[in-house]
């Protein structure tokens, strides 16, 4: 059966963008920005950008589109032995989802929760943690399911599910509205923060240069940590999505397109965020230096709680409240689907199963993996998950996926097929990015990530709580890609003996 390809370069690349835009570019962005320097964090961020994002993000979309495969499929095609690294990432890609999908269902419940705005009557802080997760009072105490949170929970795996039944074909139709949906109530929000009383006291706290900053290190870790987050690469998305792509397609110019798409939209929520942040610190008295909320707690707390106390009476309220959390949606489903096509690509390409039952069995074993973060300790099991596998893991993929291809395999024959088919090729400076800025700042993170979170516990968990959810879930997935790696496929082995044939062909050549 001859493998889907996307209908057109536009909807390549707006896929692309929905699954690089999500639910970090409208809470994590501004919020990095603001701790590492203000307008001056724009600097090491851009770099980041330029020397490590779109070099990894082009590598990515490269061999998908070389090999016709999803990670491990790709990876392995280059090195039998790679495969496993294929893997790490596809399961790091599902535990993501499991979580992800939940924070899916709570926008789900708040853009419910709109039509009346319970923020406008009580503290946002007691609609989120009480009416609506019913928090309980640890990790180990699950309580039962919040059953809000459960309705909510199957309603996003059906929409995540609709959205990828028939591959590319039907995602290709959808991201002509996620894209651009979000990006319009964005420009509706930015109107609305930045006329608010003291929107200029958030702004200038959000964009105000702390040039200091710049000869911290830490910033510029914070920088590149961000662009990897941030551009949907290191977890198999883009390796999937580039296998899509005509064998003709221009990977070089979409990967810059992609990149500064997601860079600009990351941008852009800063000036919504803090428009709103220095309109609650003026009618609220407390600096924006002093609000503590931050990440999910920005976005399900702090906002509701400006929302509720928006000019406009109660009718704006619920308007701007909708506008919100429709935004919130729309970014939160192209990534979490992504996701899920990443994981259903790389099991179709190994197994060979039918595609369309293959992606209704996997949601439904990702719907029942996310029970556990609806329960009323969801919310603990969520930020422990989240902050190992996503922070660590991501990174450590990173600085492995960059030993084997750049200094195994080798960067200068992966920029051969790189610089296939277009006359905007990359030169030395892809090599340099791949084989050592991505590698050294990925160890860099990695070993101060580490030593923090040995010297201190994340958040003051028990010990117990961070081997469980963290460490544990950590190993799981480096042990279960491993194991996929060993098991037989629809082929018994990778040729790669004409991969390299290729490459030193094309080497050869230039």
């Amino acid at each position: 059966m001859a493998r889907q390809q996307w209908s057109s370069r536009q909807t390549f690349i707006m896929a692309a963008i929905g699954s690089a835009v999500g639910l970090g570019n409208a809470w994590r962005f501004p919020g990095i920005a603001y701790q590492n320097g203000g307008g001056a964090f724009l600097i090491p961020y851009f770099v980041a950008l330029l020397t490590a994002g779109i070099p990894l993000l082009a590598l990515e979309l490269s061999i998908g589109k070389r090999f016709q495969s999803g990670a491990p499929g790709a990876l392995a095609k280059l090195n039998k032995k790679f495969e496993w690294i294929g893997w790490w990432g596809v399961v790091t890609a599902f535990c993501i989802c499991a979580y992800y999908s939940v924070v899916l269902a709570w926008v789900i419940d708040y853009v419910g929760l709109s039509f009346r705005s319970p923020w406008m009557e009580k503290a946002a802080a007691d609609v989120f943690t009480g009416d609506v997760l019913q928090v309980s009072s640890g990790m180990f105490d699950l309580g039962g399911f919040s059953p809000i949170v459960v309705i909510a929970l199957v309603i996003g795996w059906f929409c995540m599910w609709y959205c990828i039944r028939h591959g590319v074909t039907s995602v290709g139709k959808i991201v002509k509205y996620t894209v651009i949906l979000p990006v319009i109530l964005l420009v509706i929000l930015i109107a609305r923060a930045v006329t608010l009383p003291g929107a200029m006291d958030g702004l200038s706290y959000y964009l105000t240069p702390d040039w200091s900053k710049l000869l911290d290190v830490n910033v510029w870790a914070a920088a590149y940590g961000q662009i990897f987050f941030s551009l949907s690469i290191l977890f198999s998305i883009m390796i999937a999505y580039g296998s899509y792509l005509s064998k003709d397609a221009e990977v070089t110019k979409d990967a810059m397109i992609i990149g500064f798409a997601d860079a600009a939209i990351s941008f852009l929520s800063g000036f919504a965020a803090f428009g709103t942040l220095g309109y609650l610190a003026q009618i609220s008295g407390v600096a924006i230096s002093d609000m503590s909320h931050t990440g999910i707690m920005l976005a399900f707390v702090t906002y509701p709680e400006a929302l509720g106390q928006m000019p406009g009476g109660s009718l704006g309220v619920i308007l701007f409240s909708l506008v919100f959390f429709l935004m919130l949606f729309t970014l939160a489903i192209d990534s979490a689907f992504s996701i899920m096509e990443a994981i259903i690509t790389a099991v179709v390409d190994k197994f060979g199963w039918n595609k369309e039952k293959t992606t209704l069995w996997l949601c439904v074993i990702g719907c029942l993996a996310s029970l556990i973060f609806a329960t009323r300790a969801g919310l603990y099991w969520l930020d422990i998950v989240d902050h190992f596998v996503n922070d660590f893991n991501l990174i450590a993929i990173g600085f492995v996926e960059c030993l084997a291809l750049g200094w195994m395999f080798g960067a200068k024959k992966l920029r051969g097929y790189l610089n296939e088919n277009t006359d905007f090729k990359y030169g030395v400076w892809w090599d340099i990015a791949i084989k050592y800025i991505c590698p050294v700042i990925f160890l860099f993170i990695s070993i101060t990530y580490l030593i923090t979170n040995l010297q201190t516990p994340y958040s003051g968990y028990p010990l117990s709580h961070l081997v469980t959810g963290g460490w544990g879930v950590v190993v799981l997935t480096i042990v279960v890609g491993v194991v996929m790696s060993f098991i037989p496929g629809k082929e018994d082995s990778y040729s790669n003996q004409h991969v390299h044939n290729e490459a030193s062909n094309l080497v050869e050549s230039e």
